[in-house]
């Protein structure tokens, strides 16, 4: 069968490439096209469009790339016309890809399956109508999302998280934590900017202690090197996240996929994520988010494991006293610890990319496809 995937980011990659590698086992003759990056490729396939192209962040970064945005848009539409895949996986970045499946349902091209959805739980609930419209089969790797989407009347599958597979494939045995504090800053440049600065200065103060900087693999050396104090020595590893972290005492990590990946690797951390006009934002966040948290460790344990400090509250002093809370010899650490077992419990084991891949062939073929 030909697939035809969508991956806008460094996350959407990883998670592609490996549901690209559980569908060749799965189905012999399998064909992959996509938009996506360097892992996907490897696994085999043509990229039609690197996601370096796609991902832009925030409403005036959108805006200044527009017309880039529509062209690779239109010509994913073209491209997916033109080569009549059996299904069109879609993965997370919603604001692209839920376009996508609009065109392709009302064309009626193919089946449109969603892997890793929407987080619209979060935020943009109003866009369940389209899902419901446009996507055949939604498949999820967060447990709570189940109970959500069926309150809404929209039965979807989960099928474990692949950042389980993906850490239990890359990474050793665990080590003995080293004297070093991991800095997580985001995959995106705008991130990077925001909160690099502020995480280092607050880490520097311990001492004892040397920083490592996990580089996004979309961010080049130089732009880190624009937002690291020169009194602060620091050094950057591209490559090698979950290492990283597994050598570390402790983590600062930017919201995301990092924070829930720093968690299965029994990492403490602190959430950092600074936003310019903070208290004006996090007036709005209580406003417009239906959750209680933004970390996926709180959202799945459903209480505060990890400290979060978003907005007016990422201050230096508020990360200090986070950061010592959880180091060796703080108070918080062996309770962050013991709920890091019991969210990895709720999360379930390994095999989430076999098991999308499996129900997903299975769908295909029921439908005679």
């Amino acid at each position: 069968m030909k697939y035809y995937l969508i991956a806008g980011e460094a996350s959407g990659d990883l998670h592609a490439s490996n549901l690209m590698a559980a569908l060749k086992q799965e189905d012999k003759n399998a064909e992959f096209r996509f938009y996506g990056g360097d892992k996907m490729a490897a696994v085999g396939g043509t990229l039609v469009k690197h996601y370096r192209e796609l991902a832009y962040m925030g409403f005036i970064p959108v805006l200044l790339h527009l017309p880039a945005i529509l062209k690779n848009m239109s010509l994913c539409k073209k491209d997916i016309a033109q080569w009549r895949p059996d299904v069109v996986i879609l993965v997370d970045y919603p604001g692209f890809n839920l376009d996508i499946a609009k065109y392709v349902h009302a064309k009626g091209i193919c089946k449109v399956f969603y892997y890793i959805s929407p987080k619209i739980w979060a935020w943009k609930e109003y866009r369940i109508k389209s899902i419901r419209r446009d996507v055949d089969e939604l498949f999820s790797i967060l447990p709570f999302e189940v109970k959500w989407f069926a309150e809404r009347g929209y039965p979807i599958h989960y099928v474990g998280n692949p950042c389980v597979d993906a850490i239990a494939k890359s990474a050793p045995a665990h080590s003995i934590p080293q004297q070093q504090i991991a800095i997580l800053a985001g995959s995106r440049r705008q991130e990077i900017k925001d909160n690099l600065q502020m995480m280092l200065k607050a880490a520097s103060t311990f001492k004892d202690y040397k920083l490592v900087i996990a580089g996004a693999p979309n961010i080049d050396i130089a732009y880190y090197r624009k937002y690291i104090p020169q009194d602060i020595p620091v050094s950057i590893r591209f490559g090698e996240t979950y290492s990283i972290l597994k050598e570390s005492a402790a983590a600062l990590v930017t919201s995301g996929t990092a924070t829930l990946e720093t968690a299965i690797l029994r990492v403490p951390q602190v959430v950092c994520y600074y936003i310019p006009a903070g208290k004006f934002i996090s007036w709005l966040r209580k406003k417009i988010l239906k959750v209680k948290y933004i970390s996926l460790v709180n959202l799945i344990a459903d209480k505060e494991i990890v400290q979060e400090l978003v907005a007016d509250r990422m201050t230096l002093g508020n990360i200090i006293a986070s950061l010592r809370d959880i180091l060796p010899g703080g108070k918080g650490r062996e309770t962050m610890l013991t709920e890091y077992e019991r969210m990895n419990q709720i999360l379930g084991g390994e095999g989430a990319s076999q098991k999308a891949a499996q129900e997903m062939v299975s769908i295909l073929k029921k439908n005679n496809i």
